[in-house]
């Protein structure tokens, strides 16, 4: 008999504060190689977690390096001032972010954003690309006009492979050798294992990215090995499988049950003594042959997918150029 292949049925997360969530929920111990830290203030909060070795990443199944998480539970709120503090949170902790991986003050940045305009949640990085300050023409035809404070960032969305017949990155990698930035800032749609993450949580990472991660199709990379300079992803999980949604509506309702004094058992049976990814793994034996395990977005996600595009591209336009303030970016928020 083959061995039956339980990947298919494993938790489907892009994030890496998540993957590292799901792998201490069988012990509840920290995980060695895997450090993180988490602050809140004023409704957001912030993660710093460092995969250090080769056991830490295996143990969450995610590459050694450094990843931040932006968490904001009120964003899908549609509160402009918050969407204000939280882009001028996203400038602070991506400048701080690039000073920790030793990128200068003077670095070239190539902006990549992957995705496909056409299908709304995973159009982040082309509304990105539209809405970044990009100024190397400037520096390439009159750098003596450049006033201080800006640096040379260039911007692209390369398209999907079904619409270009190329993928993404051959044509980043053309680019780039090319144009020869010193490093290039890939933004992608994500998927989540949780509802309340969905279009409220920004991750930067500096792994590199895979075209189409969101949705299980993971190709050609990139990568600081494919592209010989440092690649920094940004992602926001847009998208959750129908599978997790089944799967957390079980479990809230128990525990709605329970705070109610319920007796879950008489209404779960079995079911309520199943592990969480025990429980997953079964929901989508149920869903998968019918062609049920759909990926979802929220019906708002126009709306959604526009403020968060334009908080991350004031927050980059932020943090690269010094000429703009990092404290107030609300003026440079579309």
């Amino acid at each position: 008999m083959s061995k039956l292949d339980l990947q298919q049925y494993s938790v489907r997360t892009d994030l890496a504060l998540e993957a590292k969530e799901i792998a201490e929920a069988g012990g509840g111990k920290p995980i060695p190689g895997v450090q993180a830290q988490t602050d809140e203030e004023d409704g957001i909060i912030v993660t710093k977690l460092q995969v250090e070795n080769e056991q830490g990443a295996r143990a969450i199944g995610k590459m050694i390096g450094n990843y931040v998480t932006i968490e904001v539970p009120g964003l899908r709120s549609g509160d402009t001032e918050l969407q204000n503090r939280v882009a001028t949170k996203v400038s602070q902790e991506f400048e701080a972010f690039l000073e920790r991986i030793g990128v200068g003050r003077t670095a070239k940045i190539l902006i990549v954003g992957l995705g496909n305009w056409n299908v709304t949640p995973d159009a982040l990085g082309p509304l990105v690309v539209e809405n970044v300050m990009v100024t190397r023409h400037y520096f390439e035809l009159m750098p003596d006009q450049v006033a201080p404070g800006y640096r040379s960032v260039s911007a692209v969305a390369p398209g999907v492979m079904g619409t270009t017949g190329i993928e993404s990155s051959e044509i980043v990698q053309g680019i780039v050798e090319r144009t020869k930035p010193d490093v290039v800032i890939a933004i992608d749609a994500l998927a989540s294992k949780a509802l309340e993450r969905v279009n409220t949580t920004i991750q930067i990472a500096d792994t590199g990215i895979h075209p189409g991660s969101g949705i299980g199709n993971k190709r050609r990379g990139l990568t600081k090995e494919i592209l010989g300079i440092p690649i920094i992803a940004i992602g926001v999980p847009t998208v959750v499988y129908a599978s997790t949604i089944v799967n957390n509506t079980m479990e809230m309702m128990q525990r709605h049950i329970q705070s109610h004094n319920g007796d879950t058992d008489k209404i779960f049976g079995m079911m309520n003594q199943m592990e969480d990814n025990e429980r997953l793994r079964f929901v989508k034996e149920v869903l998968a042959p019918l062609g049920h395990d759909l990926l979802v977005t929220p019906k708002e996600i126009d709306q959604f997918i526009e403020d968060i595009a334009n908080i991350i591209a004031s927050g980059l336009n932020a943090s690269l150029h010094e000429a703009i303030d990092s404290n107030n970016v609300a003026a440079y928020t579309h």
